[in-house]
């Protein structure tokens, strides 16, 4: 390659692949851990109405970001879409930095989430580390915003989560060849753990127990609306991934085709997946017993245990930390080629456009993504869980639905190899949910105020950089630089 000619990322992954990524990133650790949550949410086993709808919205998204990704398929994913989608000299440029700076902190909540989980469930072996060692909270009061509370805990849960995060960084911190088949690999413990879990708690099912709805539970009232929000929330978390390889887009083989394809398999798949296997779970254990106790932190380890004695429990409690660091280094590797298409294009920091010497990887932009998830891991499951999906909807999937219908209008003559099926009832439906499971929750106002928050600060942060950038285009033309002058 010539010395003049920058280095390019490599097309290695294939469609087989994709999928394990994009799988591997949705099941995580999220199915095997929120299903107390979602639970709570509704007060019985009709939560399962928050998995159904969560699968129809993942569906509809899932079709803007295979139309975006088979019609752009570099890296980047939404910071590339966006900025086609409403110009790249205006509105465009100004969104996806947007969006660059909130999945800066975004994305490594996501991935300390999985890492928090998988600490969970060692406590099925270590009931000791649930104990907090350290527990503080500081509350920051912000003009206009009002109070923003900021809480953190030190526990042996925490250090399992920190360790594994670094773990993941370690194992992906290398070529996206290797990583690729790294995940085909997971993939199989994925899904073997997943298949194992669905055929015991349905050769145990007991149709009473799952079917147990209280008086009124589909009652239309305000609290019925209040917890589906909650519950879809929930779901939303536990089906998001399945847009990785849209982040993947630059080292995907025949993109054009295989993106598409990746997105609609493993929406299909893990929804199937999902609702069996939590269904399955209530068959077996009581849905008044999941929010308290042992099964909280450990829920399937505690069912297997139940069916199969305690080498079960123990077994499955293995696996599905394995699930749970598979889907972290899932995370790292795709979001990790976000600010580096942002920075080669001259939208971000360009510290994050570096690619390792040897391993031609973002690795400036995955250090950064695994340090600052090391430090959410101080933070709550729920909390992380909340804040993660409330930021990510307001500045990247709310805009990325309307940026579809925009490019639709702006650019009708632009080749697009998949285009969405029903178009645009899908992209109205995924606004319409997104904007529910937004506002239709108590106390949402606390999760738009981190929102807001990350909004205002990139708002400064990009018309610094244009001021920068505009006193550089002037000191060029005058000639020579001057001192004081920043380059960024």
């Amino acid at each position: 390659m010539p010395a003049d000619q920058p280095r390019r990322l490599a097309r290695g992954m294939s469609l087989r692949s994709a999928v394990a990524v994009n799988m591997i990133d949705m099941i995580g650790v999220g199915p095997f851990i929120t299903l107390p949550l979602i639970i709570a949410a509704m007060g019985g086993p009709q939560a399962m109405l928050g998995w159904v709808l969560g699968a129809m919205f993942a569906m509809c998204d899932g079709l803007i970001w295979a139309e975006f990704g088979a019609a752009f398929p570099g890296p980047g994913g939404s910071y590339r879409y966006l900025s086609e989608a409403f110009g790249s000299r205006r509105w465009g440029k100004l969104f996806s930095f947007l969006f660059v700076w909130q999945l800066s902190f975004s994305a490594p909540l996501s991935i300390a989430s999985g890492c928090i989980g998988l600490a969970m469930y060692a406590t099925f072996f270590f009931p000791g580390l649930d104990h907090a060692w350290l527990a503080s909270g500081e509350q920051i009061n912000l003009p206009w915003l009002g109070a923003l509370n900021v809480g953190f805990s030190l526990s042996g849960v925490t250090l399992v989560a920190v360790a594994t995060c670094l773990a993941a960084l370690w194992m992906a911190y290398r070529k996206v060849s290797q990583a690729g088949t790294v995940s085909q690999y997971l993939w199989v413990v994925v899904i073997g753990t997943v298949t194992w879990v669905i055929f015991a708690s349905l050769s145990h099912f007991d149709p009473h127990m799952a079917f147990e709805f209280q008086e009124n539970a589909f009652t239309p009232s305000k609290n019925f609306f209040l917890g589906l929000g909650s519950a879809m929330l929930i779901a939303t978390y536990d089906y998001w991934g399945y847009y990785n390889v849209g982040f993947l887009g630059g080292e995907i083989k025949q993109p054009e085709r295989n993106i598409p394809r990746a997105i609609v398999i493993s929406i299909g798949l893990v929804s199937i997946l999902y609702i069996v296997m939590n269904v399955g779970v209530i068959g077996v254990l009581p849905w008044q017993s999941l929010s308290s106790g042992t099964a909280h932190n450990s829920i399937i380890s505690v069912m297997m245990e139940q069916i199969y004695g305690r080498w079960a429990g123990s077994l499955v409690t293995i696996l599905i930390m394995v699930v749970a660091f598979a889907s972290v280094f899932s995370l790292l590797l795709g979001y990790s080629r976000v600010p580096y298409a942002a920075a080669i294009d001259g939208n971000y920091f360009k510290s994050f456009g570096k690619l390792h010497p040897r391993g031609n990887f973002p690795y400036v932009s995955m250090l950064w993504l695994g340090g600052v998830a090391a430090l959410c891991c101080f933070f709550s499951l729920t909390e992380v869980i909340a804040a993660l999906v409330v930021i990510r909807i307001s500045l990247q999937f709310l805009l990325q639905a309307i940026g579809l219908i925009v490019l639709r209008v702006r650019r009708p003559d632009l080749p697009r190899p998949f285009k969405m099926w029903g178009y645009p009832v899908p992209a109205v439906l995924a606004i319409i949910g997104f904007v529910y499971v937004v506002f239709a929750r108590t106390g949402s106002l606390v999760q738009l105020r981190y929102a807001a928050a990350l909004l205002a600060s990139g708002l400064v942060l990009f018309l610094l950089r244009w001021w920068i950038h505009r006193r550089r285009v002037v000191r060029d033309g005058l000639g020579g630089k001057r001192h004081g002058d920043i380059d960024l």
